[in-house]
């Protein structure tokens, strides 16, 4: 059997906080790493896109402890890597390496743990320096499978008799398998939502829940993966209904009890969301997602209040301004409920509300600029970007978002949403004198939007 070897990196481009670099790690990954972990005779295996949040991930420890090799890319500082690149390190004395950019200073001395460099040009991996980043991965892997090995864990460095982790034969065999229904799973599941109509995706997500049997006995990632697969295809219902047949550990997970709160308000159990999502709050403190849940719910009452009860209205407005302006104080890189908070502000109209919105634009500009922004592939760092370009009158910049905007919406749910917020800005401006002409082009990106929204759906646009 081939000895694999366990890249360790992020995905896609992502801004180096530090330089203000987007950098393109899938490049970096299919030009220099991959070629050179194969040339050296491993099999190269790169870290899926978790989808499961704040769960512990077998599969990611597992890939920690049994890979014969890790690659782990220190560029960006990225946490997540770190965290894993100190579990390698206490679990395994040598066969792990380090890599990163040379585009500003590593958090330690790199030097005491033998990392290997590269070099970028602009955002990828500079090709004329690429062959000796190959060479110089090559040879580590070399050295280490020809022997004698030598230890690249400071742990194992510093304590003689440190033993690290020890794991039967039996037992690693147990994992491998767990990993191997793991990954089988999450791609029945991709499959399924790959379905253009929405209708026969949620059709065959609920076949494979039938398939797995007693949800209370099946792997936590594995029900995260099919919680948010549901979500993906605006499957709320069955949301909520997957939540009451899982066991009560995986229940009380944080990501799995906000995505719950999510789909009660979708089928508007909204008092129930909101005790949910303030039990959230009350047991593990404040973060952007749960207040970002708790403000859409409160903007939900709002929608549904203003037709007939002002007053009423008018609380629930506040409400989710205040929710989601907590969010964003307690997450600031976290843009997502600064816009809304900009967004319900424009709403209130008062003029405390406009000295709020003068505030708060900058702070969110900057925060999803630091995110690659207009540069970006992420959906949302693309949608909120366009909605901050309407709001200060950038329509060229807008007029250049909207098509990478479509290209990155690739469920319904996400487009609905910003098609509603542009709905709002559209309502607001209707009426205002000197928004005429920016009042249009949204008109015009609302439709593009709405029909986008109904492909996804797979409802005929005509």
């Amino acid at each position: 059997m081939t000895k694999t070897c366990f890249i360790d990196m992020p995905f896609g481009k992502k801004k180096d906080p530090r330089t203000g670099l987007n950098i393109d790690f899938d490049h970096i990954y299919n030009e220099g790493i991959k070629p050179a972990v194969i040339e050296a005779g491993l099999e190269c295996i790169r870290g899926d896109k978790e989808r499961t949040g704040g769960i512990i991930h077998k599969a990611m420890f597992a890939r920690l402890l049994l890979s014969d090799f890790v690659i782990a890319d220190m560029t960006t500082a990225n946490p997540n890597v770190f965290y894993e690149l100190g579990i390698r390190h206490a679990s395994k004395p040598y066969t792990t390496i380090p890599i990163y950019a040379i585009s500003g200073d590593i958090p330690f001395d790199v030097n005491l743990i033998r990392a290997i460099s590269y070099r970028l040009n602009n955002e990828c991996l500079d090709m004329s320096t690429c062959e000796e980043f190959k060479k110089n991965l090559i040879t580590r892997i070399r050295s280490a499978l020809k022997g004698p090995v030598q230890d690249d864990s400071p742990l194992f460095q510093l304590f003689n008799n440190y033993k690290g982790i020890e794991i039967s034969h039996e037992l690693t065999d147990v994992f491998k398998e767990q990993v191997q229904y793991s990954e089988e799973w999450k791609e029945k599941f991709e499959n399924a939502r790959s379905e253009k109509s929405e209708e026969i995706a949620i059709s065959k997500l609920k076949f494979l829940e039938n398939e797995l049997g007693d949800l209370k006995t099946v792997e936590s990632d594995i029900i995260v993966d099919l919680l948010l697969s549901y979500r993906d295809k605006s499957a709320f219902t069955e949301m909520v209904d997957l939540y009451d047949k899982i066991s009560s550990d995986v229940q009380n997970a944080v990501i799995v009890r906000q995505q719950y709160t999510l789909a009660l308000n979708r089928i508007g159990k909204t008092k129930k969301a909101i005790n949910v999502c303030k039990k959230i709050l009350d047991e593990h403190g404040g973060s952007a997602e749960t207040y970002g849940i708790l403000g859409r719910i409160y903007k939900d009452r709002y929608k549904k209040a203003k037709k007939d009860n002002e007053l009423e209205a008018k609380y629930y407005l506040q409400e989710a301004i205040d929710a989601y302006k907590n969010g964003f104080e307690k997450e600031p890189m976290d843009y997502y409920p600064g816009i809304n908070a900009i967004l319900l502000s424009f709403e209130m109209g008062s003029e405390k509300a406009a000295k709020e919105i003068d505030r708060l634009i900058p702070i969110v500009n900057f925060a999803v600029a630091r995110r690659g922004g207009m540069a970006s592939t992420n959906y949302w760092d693309l949608a909120t970007t366009l909605i901050l370009a309407f709001l200060t009158n950038e329509s060229k910049a807008a007029d250049e978002i909207l098509p990478r905007l479509l290209v990155a919406g690739e469920h319904s749910w996400m487009v609905e949403t910003t098609a509603d917020d542009l709905e709002r800005i559209i309502n607001l401006w209707q009426n205002k004198e000197g928004k005429e002409k920016i009042t249009e082009k949204i008109k015009n990106a609302y439709q593009i939007l709405r029909n986008k929204q109904k492909k996804l759906k797979g409802v005929s646009c005509l």
